[in-house]
């Protein structure tokens, strides 16, 4: 690990995974040592790069001195992010990838938020950048959800639930990293989307929350990325059982915390939402045989039931009673 001299803790620690990051490593370290806040400090965390990102992370470390460097055999995300939270100083924290870019002002803005309103968490929106193509295209419209005063956060997660398209993503924001300890939140290792379960329990915990409608983090999406590959067969089986994982932890934390804090509609429906999505690479899937696997995992984790009990809105009951009964069809066949 390359370390700082000894120095005052910093405002905020940004925790970078990254692994073999090729040249959109740079990029991103360029956009995070152009930031405006300099109270802060950049935990690069390289699992196991095997493409020299590693060495160009050292060098980046050896030029400035709040960034640090933390090197690990491979383990994915999860570790890498919780091994950043292990020697993370700051009063918050936050998890950009280590292929993305933000605006200079993104920290700054989101501290200052934070600071002023005593604030648990402070998110603002960001767009998707289509790599392929080099469209631009917000993540959640003004149309659909405008900045926010200060909100509790069930509260602010019920309200981003309901425009549609929020995304449980750690990159959003900034989090109190008292708040995590106290929690002892830490991500799954192995877990993909982990960010899913691990927001959520945080929002359900969080008691003061704002969000700006301001478009601060730029996501690129590539066909490399774990999300946007294409998977078929057994790759496809196995990938889907994380959804169906997710799902039984977003259950697990309703029922944890419904003595605690309000359960909201939303919250329920973001479970059945989850394991649709499974359903529709059921459909998807031109293996046969893949497909029945899925069919059976779904089954078999109760997660037909689970979405029959989280089912929300006369919309969500539509789709999902017409799944079922494809999936009960193609089950027989």
């Amino acid at each position: 690990m390359t370390m700082p001299p000894a120095q005052s803790a910093p405002l905020l620690s940004l925790i970078i995974p990254m692994f073999n990051a090729g040249s959109d490593f740079t990029v991103c370290m360029q956009a995070l040592l152009a930031q405006t806040l300099s109270d802060m400090e950049i935990i690069v965390v390289d699992d196991g790069s095997t493409d020299g990102s590693g060495e160009r992370a050292d060098a980046y470390a050896q030029q400035h001195h709040h960034v640090r460097v933390v090197h690990q055999a491979n383990g994915g995300v999860s570790r890498a992010r919780n091994a950043g939270l292990a020697v993370a100083r700051g009063k918050y924290v936050s998890f950009p990838d280590a292929d993305d870019t933000m605006d200079p002002a993104m920290y700054q803005t989101l501290v200052e938020m934070a600071e002023r309103d005593n604030l648990d968490v402070a998110q603002c929106n960001a767009e998707w950048f289509f790599k392929a193509s080099q469209q631009v295209k917000p993540l959640i419209p003004r149309d659909r959800l405008t900045s926010t005063g200060v909100l509790s956060g069930p509260e602010w997660l019920n309200k981003a639930l309901q425009t549609r398209r929020y995304m449980h993503v750690v990159w959003l924001g900034i989090y109190r990293r008292e708040l995590i300890e106290q929690l002892q939140l830490y991500f799954e290792p192995g877990l993909h989307h982990q960010d899913i379960p691990w927001t959520t329990e945080l929002m359900l915990n969080a008691k003061r929350v704002r969000y700006t409608d301001q478009i601060f983090y730029r996501y690129h999406m590539h066909d490399a990325s774990i999300s946007n590959r294409k998977r078929t067969g057994q790759r496809n089986v196995e990938y889907q059982r994380h959804y169906l994982k997710i799902a039984r932890l977003l259950e697990e934390i309703n029922v944890r915390y419904r003595d605690k804090v309000k359960i909201y509609p939303s919250f329920h429906a973001q479970i059945t939402h989850e394991a649709l999505s499974v359903c529709h690479c059921i459909r998807r899937e031109p293996e046969e045989s893949a497909r029945l696997a899925m069919i059976e995992d779904l089954f078999a984790t109760q997660t037909h039931k689970r979405m029959l009990r989280n089912a929300r809105g006369l919309r969500q009951w539509y789709q999902l009673l017409l799944w079922l009964s494809r999936i009960y069809r193609w089950r027989k066949k």
